[in-house]
């Protein structure tokens, strides 16, 4: 069977209507078309045996090969291939079996001279080595897949892989400098212990903090039958408004004397006033997007449990608000190149952010596995790079990538959003004030676009057509160099020597603008990538020579990198858009008393480019490096790891998913942020050891003009772990609503109190504050907000003292439910008070609609 979604229209010298599209169909778009699914009645286990194997950065773990049935592996002719975040050391398995790397992280296993094979009812275990630490169930390696040597078009499917929990100490040390404790109840409940239970009625009821914020003793009846007045200027936001309160509420019986009044009055650009008394809600701004934060505001309001379905009528509680945002950007960045989200997600999210006055979606829209958005000019685009299914030359799709697997109808290998789709997607974001930044990466993390423009090439040479074939290629076909990317692959860079790179740049760029411009949204930049390109590239590149004759500025590949971007930015300021990239793209690699050292390109600095900075990691050098771009004029986004990388772990435990190559992540680290010092509270590295201040003495602070560059934050959610919508949700919240509070509410005084004692108090009082909003108001209503959102919800602390179990909730509003006969406890199990005594409890920390977070089992002994 082919299964393809074609685009709407084909560009293309020498390509006419039907002709050209059934060359298409027979040539570039079959689908695994004699690639039909099987079973095989293996079945696999891993589990780590030890980090910090041999004393290295390198861990040691094993898979076990089980046959059931009938089923038995020969002593040779077959190759099992899986995802795998690690490198394995060469020749370092077990059990007579050989692993070897195909490109990225894609594997295979098969037998050497000496295997003898597996009979049925048997089981082979395999060690081996892998260059890394491997912690959590998220390093685990999945996505196998059965190939045998004499069938090679027929795939069978390994069920997914047993996983046995790491409890060891050695499993979890990734170094002797690792000093981060694994979560356990009792830690769990020691960090709870400072977290008080604040009445409801003391809390702030708009979130994110506003700037004033007065509550009266009048009550607002709010039912379908109020009145929506708006000036001339508002209509689009008095046409949400009342998309809204259709949603809230039910049809009104009678009409209302009660009117909700949009003003305009002049105030800064984002800013407004909400006034709310017993028969009147005034909002006022000088902007829509002012009127359109004070709805949402208006929504905070509203009681969370509102939102489980359609009220008659709301009350809502009399306040007069002046309130503005502390940052003019105030992003989040999803990457659907490494895994696919569906455009209903999308728009969820948009919602999500609308609600919570962020303004910037950051879309990541290609990278190495996955190129995500039709181009029309250039099918080939998601013809090849939207598709991830087994190959062996990417020439139909690309290879599978985080357990994909070798089937290309995989939800989330495989996916691209039509140009309407995206069309749709612009329209529904400025709706919500919201700009959408799409990101086309480059030169580096290219590798999708490459193999897709290979594939165009491929399809003209076959036609003769050698200049349609070399028009959009993206690298030279004779380039010999050698590299290996952060990700292991080694053919994902873009040759920025080519003139036609420039070429496929543009046609991007103006087929973008196109779709923008149909949808009515605001395009002002596009981001170009920029970030972790290898050594080793270009090295041998003819084109790379061939330049280097023409153009007496480069002399070395590093010459390359300023080259490229010069180059880009003059397109975009051809185009009327400034470049956004990441911070790699502020620096350049000269020469300094003969080692080559990377420096900030000060020639770029008047170019209104704009910076996402997210290296700020302990101990690599580079800690005040986003200070440094802006001293020097460049616009800087804070994207700074170890707080707004919002894919890394919560916690430290095998069952918790996420990376923690750059520290753990809770919604601590993004609400405690300082983004004018954030030296100040970097009080540990991402080992866990505490951090001397004077290793920030010599770090470069911020100037005042310095302060001036920096124009917002951005929580970033890489995709390789979000094989689904609902994983993108856990790992996205709650950590958004501590971006959302530090983007949008004013420096709070614990982080600008010079007394560290003093800004520690006011720290804890602030954060109970905000764990108590968080459990009492926001994440209660995001249970039900826009279809519900599968937010992470903690385990209970639990402890033991004097032959009582005690327990504690890290979200007050959440209550403990417990059972003491071995069952799941569910809401209506009993809830936890103060303590119990009693052999065994299953105890769990329950949202209002019923689902909890990890269940904790604790025995009394």
């Amino acid at each position: 069977m082919i299964i393809a979604v074609w685009p709407h229209r084909l560009v293309g010298a020498g390509c006419a209507g039907r002709i050209c599209f059934l060359i298409l169909l027979t040539t570039l778009l079959t689908v695994n078309v004699f690639a039909q699914p099987g079973t095989v009645d293996l079945r696999l286990k891993w589990g780590v045996i030890e980090n910090n194997y041999g004393n290295k950065p390198q861990s040691l773990s094993e898979l076990t090969l089980i046959t059931r049935h009938q089923f038995t592996l020969p002593a040779k002719g077959w190759k099992l291939y899986f995802n795998f975040g690690a490198q394995v050391v060469p020749h370092s398995s077990t059990g007579n079996v050989s692993i070897t790397p195909v490109n990225g992280d894609l594997f295979y296993l098969s037998p050497t001279a000496d295997f003898k094979g597996i009979n049925k009812n048997d089981s082979l275990k395999i060690q081996f080595v892998a260059s890394d630490w491997l912690i959590n169930k998220t390093d685990a390696p999945r996505g196998f897949y059965l190939i045998w040597d004499n069938a090679p078009t027929r795939y069978y499917v390994v069920k997914p892989v047993i996983l046995k929990p790491s409890t060891g100490a050695g499993q979890f040390s990734r170094s002797p400098l690792d000093k981060i404790e694994v979560s356990t109840p009792q830690l769990v409940f020691e960090q709870n212990k400072t977290i008080p239970h604040i009445p409801a009625d003391s809390l702030v009821k708009i979130f994110p903090t506003p700037q004033t914020y007065q509550l009266t003793a009048v009550k607002f009846k709010l039912d379908r039958g109020v009145k929506v007045i708006a000036d001339a200027w508002f209509k689009a936001e008095a046409l949400y408004l009342k998309k809204e309160l259709a949603r809230l509420l039910l049809p009104a019986v009678t009409p209302s004397k009660n009117t909700i009044n949009l003003v305009k009055k002049q105030m800064p650009e984002e800013a407004y006033e909400l006034v709310i008394t017993n028969n009147r809600i005034t909002i006022a701004a000088s902007s829509g997007a002012g009127i359109f934060y004070g709805l949402q505001s208006l929504k905070t309001l509203i009681s969370p449990l509102a939102y489980r379905s359609a009220q008659k009528a709301i009350r809502i509680q009399g306040v007069k608000v002046a309130d503005q945002p502390r940052f003019g950007y105030r992003a989040v960045m999803i990457d659907v190149a490494r895994n696919f989200q569906s455009k209903k997600q999308l728009l969820k999210l948009l919602d999500l952010m609308g609600l919570y006055k962020l303004n910037v979606l950051h879309f990541h829209l290609t990278d190495d596995e996955g190129w995500r958005l039709e181009i029309p000019a250039l099918p080939e685009l998601t013809a090849i790079g939207a598709k991830r299914g087994h190959t062996l030359d990417n020439s139909q799709n690309l290879q599978p990538s985080f357990g994909s697997g070798p089937f290309t109808n995989n939800r989330s290998g495989s996916g691209y959003y039509t140009r309407a789709d995206f069309i749709e997607l612009l329209k529904y974001a400025t709706e919500r004030h919201i700009k959408i930044i799409p990101e086309i990466e480059s030169p580096g993390h290219a590798r999708a676009a490459i193999k897709a423009m290979d594939a165009r090439y491929d399809r003209y040479v076959r036609q003769g057509k050698m200049e349609q074939a070399n028009q959009y290629l993206l690298h030279d076909r004779n380039d010999s160099s050698k590299y290996i990317s952060v990700q292991y692959w080694n053919d994902n860079v873009i040759d920025v020597s080519l003139p036609s790179t420039y070429d496929f740049m543009e046609i991007v760029t103006r087929e973008i603008k196109e779709m923008y411009a149909a949808a009515g949204a605001p395009l002002q930049t596009i981001h170009f990538g920029g970030d972790e390109v290898p050594a080793g590239a270009w090295e041998r590149s003819p084109a790379f020579f061939r330049l280097r004759k023409a153009d007496t500025t480069i002399k070395r590949t590093d010459d390359l990198w300023p080259y490229y971007y010069r180059k880009i930015v003059q397109m975009l300021n051809a185009n009327s858009l400034y470049l956004t990239a990441w911070e790699e793209a502020g620096s350049r690699k000269v020469v300094q008393n003969g080692k080559i050292a990377s420096v900030i390109d000060t020639e770029l600095t008047d170019k209104n480019i704009h910076l996402e900075v997210w290296n700020n990691v302990l101990g690599w050098g580079t800690e005040d490096l986003a200070y440094k771009l802006a001293n020097r004029g460049y616009k800087v986004i804070l994207s700074c790891v170890t707080n707004l990388y919002f894919d890394l772990a919560y916690v430290k435990a095998f069952d918790e998913p996420g990376y923690y190559w750059g520290g753990y992540a809770d919604v601590a680290n993004s609400f405690r942020f300082i983004p004018y010092d954030y030296f100040k509270n970097s009080a540990k590295d991402r080992m866990g050891n505490t951090v001397n201040p004077s290793v920030f003495l010599n770090k470069e602070k911020l100037t005042a003009a310095g302060k001036n560059n920096i124009i917002g934050l951005q929580g970033a959610l890489w995709s390789e772990n979000l094989q689904s919508a609902a994983k993108m949700e856990y790992m996205l919240l709650p950590k958004l609503l501590g971006l959302a509070e530090r983007a949008w509410a004013r420096d709070p005084d614990w982080a600008t109190v010079a007394d560290t004692i003093k800004s520690s108090v006011l720290y804890d009082d602030s954060w109970a504050r905000f764990v108590n909003i968080l459990g009492q108001r926001e994440l209660p209503r995001l249970t039900y907000y826009a279809g519900g959102f599968n937010y992470r919800i903690p385990s209970a602390g639990v402890s033991k003292a004097n032959g009582w179990i005690i327990a504690n909730s890290g979200l007050p509003g959440f209550e403990i439910h417990y059972t003491t006969d071995g069952k799941i406890p569910t809401l209506k199990s009993a809830v936890f008070k103060d303590s119990v005594k009693t052999g065994r409890l299953k105890i769990g920390l329950f949202n209002p609609a019923g689902r909890s977070g990890k269940i904790v089992t604790v025995e009394n002994k």
